[in-house]
């Protein structure tokens, strides 16, 4: 069987070919929606391997990927790249792949000719279609990521920076780490555990740190001089259950590493230009109907407290001339995290219900987006404060339930009532699932900020692999 796609690409065929070369790349094109984890990955020569777990590390398979056919012509000017890979072991009963690039007049065309067996082919031959479908839901998403990546990157024209980030590991860290090396940039991991803070590889370099003993290798830093720095690290908020514990958790995760982090950046010998330093949309509380911009007051509760504590907590960075932008994050749409994860598959079994009234706002954001961003933010000098991070149009959460159950031609007619939700969950979860954050990202579109997927069922569609390969 064989399978065959093509993208124009708004960049020369060399940057494109780099891009696949560049550690982060195979992240970026991985679909939310699926188990999958890259165990290893040598590179795109011939004779270099790739393992990819489908699946969990419990429950799973392995599948293993040689590279070939490695051709660099087009970084010397004379026609197109181009790397194949081949499966050694795993899903398929055969495949291979090869990713070509081309140039083009307005810049590139990147295709990707794959022949392959289903399992037990022949007879697979009865499910190719269902195969085949696949294939193309992963292709269109692995080419709008493509696409809309280089064009950030070409469209900024940043010089290779260096970017230090905490909470490397979590769900933004791991998008924003990938996108940031993907663009040619070297990334400094700060790490909880001193064996793990050495150099990983080309672009990839660790830093220790510890919060609770407030430590902090500050000569690291210094050697390796961050440009920019993007401090996502904290208790997830999810940890709340309404003890003292869970609070002072979150609080001083939030509090003490803000202000170990600032200490520490304020006092090297080349401070980096900007701190990008996350916070919430919880700083607003409930609110209603309210439009709620960088310009609102903080609302009423812990969580409002907490963010307000965060954001001060920048103010020896300030101090310094460091340049401090305060991302107030929304809620973060992703298959691979967060409440979107735990949405879909009740919604894909046609049980999507909204809380209560279904009238509390979202000020939901698709993960590409948070990523986009924190770019801009990094490179924007005119850009500092506090940031809204959350689409141009937020959903209320009946609305959102029912265009996700939609992408998915599932039906969504379920209030989950305000008791359900206490007896489940307790009064905690019911007052977190009811409240209403109209959040508007004035900051960003007064910046010329543009959005990847501003509307909704766009970037559900996207998000959840059910977009037409020929949307971008």
């Amino acid at each position: 069987m064989r399978y065959t796609s093509r993208l124009a690409v708004p960049v020369p065929a060399a940057d494109l070919f780099r891009w696949h070369e560049r550690p982060g790349a195979f992240q970026r094109l991985t679909p939310p929606w699926q188990p999958v984890s890259l165990t290893s990955h040598e590179g795109i020569r011939d004779g270099d391997r790739a393992v990819i777990r489908l699946g969990t590390r419990l429950v799973g398979l392995d599948w293993v990927a040689e590279h070939g056919g490695y051709d660099d012509a087009c970084l010397r000017g004379d026609g197109a790249c181009q790397f194949e890979d081949t499966q050694l072991s795993g899903p398929f009963g055969a495949w291979h792949h090869r990713h070509s690039m081309r140039p083009t007049a307005e810049g590139s065309i990147l295709e990707d000719d794959i022949t392959y067996e289903l399992p037990l082919a022949p007879l697979s031959g009865v499910v190719a279609g269902v195969g085949e479908a696949q294939i193309e839901r992963m292709f269109a998403y692995r080419h709008r990521i493509t696409h809309e990546d280089l064009r950030r990157h070409a469209e900024a024209g940043a010089e290779p920076m260096t970017v230090a980030i905490t909470g490397s590991s979590g769900l933004i860290g791991r998008a924003l780490t990938a996108f940031l090396q993907g663009g040619g940039h070297t990334v400094v991991r700060l790490v909880r555990r001193r064996e793990d803070a050495a150099s990983r590889g080309p672009q990839d370099e660790a830093v220790y740190w510890d919060v609770e003993a407030g430590e902090i290798d500050a000569d690291a830093l210094a050697r390796l001089a961050p440009d920019a720095v993007v401090h996502l690290a904290g208790e997830p908020v999810t940890s709340l259950d309404g003890s003292a514990e869970a609070r002072r958790r979150i609080w001083e995760s939030r509090t003490k590493g803000t202000q170990l982090l600032s200490r520490a950046l304020a006092a090297l010998p080349s401070p980096p230009r900007v701190l990008v330093s996350a916070s919430a949309s919880g700083i607003y509380g409930d609110r209603g109907d309210e439009v709620l911009t960088e310009a609102s007051l903080p609302g009423e509760g812990f969580l409002a407290e907490v963010c307000q504590a965060w954001e001060a907590s920048t103010a020896e960075a300030e101090a310094a001339g460091i340049r401090v932008v305060h991302t107030r994050i929304g809620l973060v749409a992703t298959p691979a995290g967060g409440f979107l994860q735990m949405l879909l598959p009740i919604t894909t079994l046609g049980l999507g219900g909204w809380p209560g009234a279904g009238a509390s706002y979202m000020p939901w954001i698709a993960l590409d987006d948070v990523l986009y961003a924190i770019h801009h933010a990094i490179l924007d000098d005119e850009l500092a404060g506090p940031v809204n991070l959350s689409a141009p149009a937020p959903a209320t959460s009946k609305a959102f339930v029912k265009t996700l159950a939609s992408v998915q031609n599932r039906p969504a007619v379920l209030r989950v009532p305000e008791g359900l939700l206490r007896l489940v969950g307790g009064e905690l979860v019911r007052k977190e699932a009811l409240k209403s954050v109209r959040m508007r990202p004035a900051a960003l579109l007064d910046r010329g900020f543009r959005f990847a997927t501003p509307d909704l069922r766009l970037a559900l569609a996207h998000l959840t692999g059910h977009l037409d390969s020929h949307t971008l």
